[in-house]
């Protein structure tokens, strides 16, 4: 649902509006951010510990039913992903051009918003915040293979989970007998990528606007 109201307060004139869809992430954020506050502050010591290491991303907790309960949602985003590969390439060129090749531009989005939105709930119900293995990933794949998305989906989805089991094993491993918690570790490895493929581009595009 609100996937939807994201959506729908993102459009103007039949077009949606990145500022707009933007600022309204900001402020779903600040609201779940304070929801996730409050259940903080009621927790017993014991949920408190367990909030803690949910929030800094951990596989700790994974167990074969939650793998059982996760995997069916992530192979039917995966297919339907795939399966709009094409279109995915035809989003990438702009939404003008897409359009104009016959793409349902606005009605397409919404639809990988919402499967997007359910995979990556999926995924953090079970792991927590594992930050920037989406993000990162997918540009490195892409930089290697290319944009075309029927080569960088699948290469994306292998590569991150070979990436996430190596992040897994040095975080476990590095401070033994602790255990580095994963999304602060992948943090600590991907910002610095990030932020030098942000500088990347717009130097590319000629400077900071």
């Amino acid at each position: 649902m609100s996937v939807l109201a994201v959506y729908g307060a993102a459009r103007a004139d039949g077009r949606t509006e990145v500022v707009t869809l933007v600022l309204t992430g900001v402020a779903l954020n600040a609201l779940l951010g304070a929801v996730i506050g409050l259940l903080t502050y009621v927790s017993t010591d014991a949920e408190l510990r367990s909030l803690t290491f949910w929030t800094l991303g951990s596989t700790a907790q994974a167990t074969w039913t939650k793998v059982v309960v996760v995997a069916p949602l992530a192979a039917l985003g995966i297919a339907v992903a795939l399966r709009n590969a094409s279109k995915l390439d035809l989003l990438a060129l702009g939404e003008r051009p897409a359009r104009h090749l016959g793409l349902p531009v606005e009605r397409f989005r919404v639809k990988m918003l919402v499967i997007t939105a359910v995979l990556t709930a999926a995924a953090v119900a079970v792991s927590g915040i594992i930050l920037f293995i989406g993000l990162v990933i997918p540009h490195l794949i892409r930089m290697i293979a290319g944009p075309a998305h029927r080569v960088l989906l699948p290469a994306s989805v292998l590569a991150g989970a070979a990436i996430l089991v190596i992040a897994d094993l040095i975080a476990r491993t590095a401070a033994a007998p602790a255990e580095i918690p994963l999304g602060v570790l992948t943090s600590l490895v991907g910002s610095p990528f990030f932020f030098w493929q942000l500088r990347r581009t717009r130097a590319s595009q000629g400077g900071w606007a």
